[in-house]
Order: structure tokens, then sequence, then C-alpha cells
């Protein structure tokens, strides 16, 4: 299986990219990783909701190159449904069962992705009504993922 990890912004902290680094070691035993950063845009203080839309809508246009018809497309929203490990573990599995064997997901910018990307996904997932930052997400994410793998494995990790 083939995971791509489309994702708006660079990581900047190096605990971050350390934490990265450890799940893309251990995910490789599993699925074909790829990780694509696109460029952010510079948002500033005090932007309007134009201002802001526009921003998304670059974002947007860099993240949709990204995009492979042929992939079961998850994007990350604030009000995707809220699998718990368990049934996104399912989820991945039923997939692959279905023979899809390349899943991409869209962590957008700060501002949140544009409603075109949100369109073309195949599922919105949250993993919290909470906002994080999308450094962050990116770890958190990918931790699901390789906690999703060990449990349709059957090998201890889930607690």
């Amino acid at each position: 299986m083939k995971i791509t990890i489309i994702c708006v912004g660079k990581i900047k902290e190096d605990f971050y990219r350390k934490a990265v680094s450890e799940f893309e070691k251990r995910l490789s035993r599993y699925c074909k990783l790829e990780i694509i950063e696109v460029q952010d845009e510079k948002t500033p203080d005090n932007a309007s909701p134009a201002m802001e839309e526009q921003i998304k809508e670059k974002e947007a246009a860099r993240i949709l190159r990204h995009l492979n018809e042929d992939a079961y497309i998850y994007s990350l929203e604030i009000e995707g449904e809220n699998p718990d490990s368990l049934s996104f573990a399912k989820q991945l599995k039923q997939l692959a069962v279905q023979g899809k064997s390349h899943i991409q997901f869209v962590i957008g910018g700060s501002l949140g992705l544009h409603h075109e990307v949100s369109e073309i996904s195949d599922r919105a997932i949250s993993f919290s009504k909470m906002t994080f930052p999308h450094q962050l997400m990116r770890v958190i994410l990918l931790e699901q993922i390789y906690r999703c793998f060990r449990i349709n494995m059957g090998e201890p990790y889930h607690k």
C-alpha cells in the first residue's frame, strides 16, 4: 500500500522533524510512505475574509496538482467525522480489501482547506474539535496511521 501525505508548509521545528522521521522509519515495514510539502501562503495579521479565501485558493491549487484520481483521498478537517483508532484502522483495512492501493491524506495550512479540496476528498476526518498546528497534525496523523497498521496486523501497540 502507498500512503501519501500532502501538507501545506514545511516543518520548522527540529523536534517535529525528528518525530516525523521516527514514524517514517516505523511505517517503512508496512507501506510506501511519501510526504509532499506544498508552499504555504503568508497570512497577514487582520487579513480580511476575502484575503483568507484567496490564500486558501492558492494553497488548494498547489494541493490539487498532487491529488491522484486513482487514490482514496482523506482530508483532515475540523468538521470531518471523528473516528476512534479502531474504526480508523477498520476503514484502512476495508480500503485495502476493496483494492485501493493508494491512500492520500491532505493537511491544510493555518487557515484550513479550500472547499475545492474538500469537495474532491472521498472522506473528511477530524482528530479533534480542537485546532492543532499543522506541523503537529502531521505527527499525529503519522502516529495514527502507524497505530492502524499495528492494529490490523494484530501486533501489540493499541492500548
